[in-house]
Order: structure tokens, then C-alpha cells, then sequence
């Protein structure tokens, strides 16, 4: 039987920029075992993916993960240009962590009415690779946010931040700084990528970064592990015969 999986996110998950976890998570089961949807746009803060859930919900799927923040986390960073975010994501306020966790909320209270499915919320992926810089710290903290609100709903709280810092602090990278990623730098990977056809692998590792190519979209490493996460938390034999109190799935509504 096929499982039915609606992947929800911002660019991470729209895979343009980074490598495409879905892609990943799809191998990692033998065909036709899971059917893989993408709904992830460019850019998005909670408040966005909250606006378009109705294509989730017309045609509801069996699992949903949800990895969604991270440019809510950016915003809360020095030199983050939030005003140019506003106007281009057509934000009605300005973000910040409070309203972050209220849309997150409500994203999840729809999915949960609206749907039978298994909700699992991803903490973020680490921004840049100090893991005590300012960028991981508040990745960290908006981390710790989707996890009060998965407990909150009882649905399934997939530690991606924690596996990767995990990651980072085997490999002991160089500790370069966190840059903001401008839109010329992220058109500029997309030129690499699709004009000279450099992999983001090598677009990585000529930066010498161990799980992004630019400190926030995902190499094959960084996507891995989202994959690797999804797996474990919902759709393993393991994670089949029930959540821990601290990380519960939810069937269904009530």
C-alpha cells in the first residue's frame, strides 16, 4: 500500500536552491511505497504556508510534514532586510517569534481538523555552522518553539536541528562567520548550479560548508538528514507503534 506524503515548506522544500530532500527520502523506500507531494515556496514565513493550505487539505494525503521557520528565524537577525521581506512576501505585520508560533499554531490546527493525517513538525535546519553563533542560537530558539507547539497539538516533533548540530560538532568545522544571503548570492548559486552545472556539493565545499552551500539552503549532506529525520519519526516500523509523550502523532482529528 502506498503511503500518501505532502511535504509543506519554504524554499528548503521547493528544492530549487537546495538539494531536494524528497528526492532522498523517496529513495530510501522501495518504489511505489510512498507517493511524495511537494508544497513548498520560495521565501515563505509560517504566515504564507498558513495562506495555502487549502491545496493540502482539498485532496488530504496520509503523513504531512511541516518545515517551515527558517526565514522567520532570519528576520529576527542583525542586517536581515525585513522590510524588503514584508513587501515581497506581502507580510501584514512584522515577524517576530510570537506570531511565528501563533501561525504555526493555526497551520497545524487546520491540518488536524481538515485531515486524518499524520503531522510531523521538523525543528529547522542549522543556520550557518557555529553552533554557538548568533544564526544557530536563533534557529535554536524558533526550534524550540515548534516543539512547544507540536506538544501543544499532540503531533510528532521531528528533531532536525538537534541531528544536525549533532553533525556539526563531529565534523568541527571551520568556524566561518554567518553571512545573510542576499538575492544576488542566491541567484548567484543558481547560476553555478544550472549555467556551469557545479553541483551544490561543490558549491559546498568550495565555501567550506559542511551541510549548506550558502549557510542556509541544504547540500546532499544537510538534505540527508532531513530525510533521514522524516523517516525515523513517521514513517519507520518503529515510529509506527506509537509517540513518545514527548513527541506525539496525532490520527486523525477530535
Amino acid at each position: 500500500m502506498t503511503t500518501r506524503i505532502a511535504c509543506l515548506g519554504d524554499s528548503l522544500t521547493r528544492a530549487q536552491f537546495s538539494v531536494d530532500y524528497l528526492d532522498l527520502l523517496g529513495r530510501r523506500h522501495p518504489p511505489g511505497d510512498v507517493r511524495l507531494a511537494r508544497f513548498g515556496a520560495n521565501g515563505d514565513f509560517a504566515h504564507n504556508l498558513l495562506q495555502r493550505l487549502d491545496a493540502v487539505v482539498t485532496n488530504p494525503p496520509d503523513v504531512i510534514t511541516v518545515l517551515i521557520g527558517t526565514n522567520d528565524a532570519r528576520a529576527s537577525l542583525a542586517g536581515y532586510p525585513v522590510e524588503q521581506a514584508m513587501k515581497r512576501k506581502l507580510l501584514p505585520r512584522r515577524p517576530s517569534a510570537g506570531w511565528f508560533q501563533q501561525c504555526l499554531g493555526a497551520v497545524v490546527a487546520r491540518l488536524r481538523a481538515e485531515t486524518d493525517a499524520t503531522i510531523g513538525l521538523l525543528s529547522l535546519p542549522v543556520l550557518g555552522q557555529q553552533p554557538d553563533g548568533a544564526a544557530a542560537q536563533a534557529s535554536q530558539a524558533y526550534s524550540g518553539m515548534i516543539a512547544e507547539v507540536a506538544a501543544a497539538n499532540e503531533v510528532a516533533y521531528l528533531p532536525l536541528h538537534e541531528r544536525q548540530i549533532e553533525e556539526l560538532r563531529q565534523a568541527d568545522p571551520p568556524p566561518i562567520p554567518y553571512r545573510e544571503a542576499t538575492p544576488a548570492a542566491v541567484v548567484g548559486v543558481l547560476v553555478q548550479h544550472a549555467v556551469l552545472r557545479r553541483s551544490l556539493d561543490t558549491i559546498s565545499r568550495r565555501r567550506g560548508l559542511v551541510l549548506t552551500t550558502d549557510h542556509i539552503h541544504q547540500n546532499s549532506r544537510g538534505a540527508a538528514l532531513i530525510a533521514e529525520v522524516i523517516d525515523a519519526g513517521l514513517l519507520t516500523p518503529t515510529a509506527a507503534r506509537g509517540p513518545s509523550p514527548a513527541r506525539g502523532t496525532r490520527h486523525g482529528p477530535t
